[in-house]
């Protein structure tokens, strides 16, 4: 399915297209769990291909709220932005043709092929992810754990030692995000590293699973810090505000908690045995 990117000219933000701009659907992305809507969307002569997941189409979870991962996505994208470091693609809530339900700005892959089994762009974090047949992972990638590929056999699986994805983690650890899959990780032009689908985040109980765990235990960079520290800040802020109208007052005092407690180990959180630490599947 094609479904090429159309920034819109200076006048008009992404924001602002998003959320006023007339949705028109052009078909479903069937591998999505959710209903996952591709649509175009168009405001003042300006148009972009984007993603809409209406509420209604929410598939119930024992451990979320119903009718609440919308919410969570736009929360997402508002943590991510408060960091500076603009890992998740532009997202609003909004009314649309199916009801009230989030809406995304499409992510076109560096190819411009936007066929894949993701929700956006590729979907297969390509050239991220990787299973060796060895011990160690080799110079430039960290090592997650074994996986059985059949007939009995495990191949070491491995992510790329890269500073995007790095960011991602922190991310993750701070959104407490419960299924962070290879699928939802979109590289875009110009070296961009997108992260999609982030419906089931923010609960107040420790639920992170994920596919980047290569720098568990290891030291924050600076950078991170930095960010954190500019998180924590927010937290008591604006940014504060906007997630008290997106999540639960328990779910806020757990995110800013999270933040508090990785900026007092000064490391990247390891899994804590209570929860799968891998999504499944894992791409």
């Amino acid at each position: 399915m094609s479904a090429p990117e159309r920034i819109p000219p200076r006048g008009v933000t992404t924001a602002e297209l998003l959320a006023e701009g007339e949705l028109t659907v052009r078909g479903r992305i069937r591998e999505a769990s959710n209903a996952v809507l591709l649509c175009d969307v168009s405001y003042a002569g300006r148009e972009a291909a984007c993603v809409y997941k209406p509420v209604a189409g929410e598939q119930p979870l024992w451990d979320f709220p119903d009718g609440t991962l919308a919410q969570r996505e736009a929360a997402a994208f508002e943590v991510s932005e408060a960091t500076g470091w603009g890992l998740v693609p532009p997202t609003v809530l909004r009314e649309g043709p199916y009801g009230p339900g989030m809406c995304q700005l499409w992510i076109e892959p560096p190819d411009g092929d936007s066929e894949g089994d993701g929700e956006g762009g590729d979907g297969g974090g390509a050239g991220l992810l990787a299973l060796v047949d060895a011990e160690e992972p080799g110079d430039g990638w960290k090592a997650v754990g074994l996986a059985e590929v059949g007939e009995g056999r495990t191949a070491l699986l491995v992510h790329a030692d890269d500073e995007r994805l790095r960011r991602l983690a922190v991310l993750d650890a701070v959104i407490n995000n419960a299924d962070r899959k290879g699928g939802h990780l979109l590289p875009a032009a110009g070296g961009r590293l997108y992260g999609i689908d982030h419906g089931v985040t923010f609960n107040a109980e420790n639920k992170l699973r994920t596919l980047l765990w290569g720098w568990a235990g290891e030291k924050l960079t600076p950078e991170a810090v930095e960010a954190l520290e500019r998180l924590r800040e927010a937290l008591d802020g604006a940014l504060g505000v906007r997630l008290g109208e997106l999540i639960t007052g328990a779910e806020l005092d757990a995110t800013r908690a999270r933040v508090a407690a990785l900026l007092a180990s000064g490391r990247h959180p390891e899994p804590s045995g209570e929860w799968p630490a891998i999504p499944w599947p894992p791409v």
